[in-house]
């Protein structure tokens, strides 16, 4: 069976009713029973508007960009991301197939 990776990309800061996205994120991912979800905090970033994000520099209010990522078989992972997207519409996901060695 083929196997997928899904990639979101968010802001840290992003808020989904009421509590940070990621969370809501990956709290929806366990409900929806993938095999698992990591989500990653980046050192640097900037995504469409060409803002470069760097939260680790003295006196920066910048919040990290943040990345979840999952991987399973490719009619899971467009099912849950077909309903992500009617909860949630923010962020950049993007799907990849991939090997499992």
């Amino acid at each position: 069976m083929q196997q997928v990776q899904a990639q979101i990309f968010i802001d840290k800061s992003d808020f989904h009713q009421a509590r940070p996205v990621y969370d809501f994120i990956m709290q929806f991912l366990l409900v929806h029973k993938v095999n698992g979800a990591t989500a990653l905090t980046g050192v640097m970033g900037f995504g469409k508007h060409q803002q470069m994000k760097r939260p680790n520099e003295l006196f920066s209010f910048d919040e990290p960009p943040m990345l979840i990522t999952f991987i399973d078989e490719a009619a899971k992972v467009k099912a849950v991301l077909t309903l992500l997207r009617q909860e949630y519409t923010g962020g950049l996901i993007i799907t990849h197939p991939v090997d499992l060695f």
